[in-house]
């Protein structure tokens, strides 16, 4: 949204880095944690490494949620040793020592919460599992699914919900499923969220525009854009005859607040 509103320069970055390869994404059910737990298994044993991805540290009683140390504990019975723990109520340290022995192989499924969304670079790494993805933004599950496929190696991505989903929701799981083209999913999540106020204080919401549509009308914002720019170029103050008629534009559509913002620069 600042970009449409002209308040960030854009470069865009299409392709991924040579050599990656797809990753086949897949949507299952937690009724089937059994065949999961199965199938990672079977990749531990050929030596492939993984990440389990809970959205809890630990089970709470207002909550059914999947928790990390839970979830440890049980896949520590099943595969022993080569299972490790990262979650951000770790030291410093504990953090780094458990990142450190899944990087060099030590331990090869990692059972984590969010704290590894970003800035971990495991290229060995290729699989994910994600429990309760339908509780998750599609920004964040963008980014725990980049930390697999970061090799020459095929990567997996299995997203286990638990149902009956909502239909926010399912669109969120389906558009995982069906692209990594991170614009796309990012145009996804502003038009199943709303971009709330560049103005205001909601940080999600419908459409704040009278008439525009960001999926519809997104290319001609940028005209619209530099002619606003222009016109602030040459009539900082909108005192001109067209800058009067701009002062009214923002009256009718209930945004003359930014008059105000002009004159704070």
């Amino acid at each position: 949204m600042l970009t449409y509103f002209g308040d960030m320069d854009v470069s865009e970055l299409r392709e991924k880095p040579a050599g990656r390869q797809p990753i086949d994404t897949r949507v299952i059910p937690q009724s089937r944690l059994d065949e999961v737990v199965g199938a990672v298994g079977r990749a531990l044993a050929e030596g492939r490494r993984a990440y389990w991805v809970c959205p809890l540290v630990e089970v709470t009683e207002n909550t059914d949620l999947a928790a990390a140390e839970e979830r440890f504990a049980a896949l520590k019975e099943h595969f022993g040793a080569m299972v490790d723990l990262v979650h951000g109520r770790m030291k410093g340290g504990e953090k780094d020592r458990a990142m450190e022995r899944f990087a060099a192989g030590e331990t090869r499924l990692l059972v984590a919460t969010t704290v590894i969304e970003v800035g971990v670079d495991v290229p060995e790494a290729t699989v994910m599992v994600i429990e309760h993805a339908e509780r998750f933004g599609l920004a964040q599950l963008h980014q725990l699914r980049g930390r697999i496929g970061r090799g020459s190696e095929h990567s997996s991505c299995l997203l286990l919900y638990k149902g009956p989903l909502g239909e926010t929701a399912k669109a969120r799981l389906n558009i995982m499923r069906e692209t990594e083209d991170g614009f796309r999913i990012a145009e996804e999540d502003l038009r199943l969220r709303g971009e709330g106020d560049v103005l205001g204080t909601r940080q999600s919401g419908m459409p704040g525009f009278r008439v525009a549509r960001i999926e519809s009308h997104g290319k001609l914002i940028g005209a619209a854009r530099d002619d606003a720019a222009l016109m602030l170029a040459r009539d900082p103050t909108l005192a001109s005859a067209r800058g009067q008629a701009l002062r009214h534009l923002l009256y009718l559509f209930e945004r003359d607040e930014a008059i105000r913002l002009i004159r704070a620069g």
